[in-house]
């Protein structure tokens, strides 16, 4: 459910998802996360270093919330940030 992001998916260039979360980038290079927090629908306390953010790549768990996944976000300086499930790449 975006609803509580709703006001700020405005300008979105890309959409990545987990098995049950979701990573837009926009067109400021700022990224927007929603969904389940254990597969990185929680993003804040990466927020400061989610900037000029060129790409985003994602792994996934199993099938249900509670197996996890993980984003990786690619900064237009080189830099990687992870967010998710420290189990799959999100402890970066």
């Amino acid at each position: 459910d975006s609803s509580a992001v709703q006001d700020q998916l405005k300008h979105v260039q890309q959409v990545q998802a987990t098995g049950s979360a979701f990573a837009a980038i926009l067109a400021d290079g700022s990224v927007v996360t929603w969904g389940y927090p254990g597969c990185g629908g929680d993003s804040s306390a990466v927020r400061d270093q989610l900037k000029n953010v060129q790409q985003v790549q994602t792994t996934r768990g199993g099938p249900f919330a509670t197996k996890g996944g993980a984003f990786a976000a690619i900064s237009s300086d080189g830099s990687v940030v992870s967010w998710g499930d420290p189990d799959r790449g999100g402890d970066s």
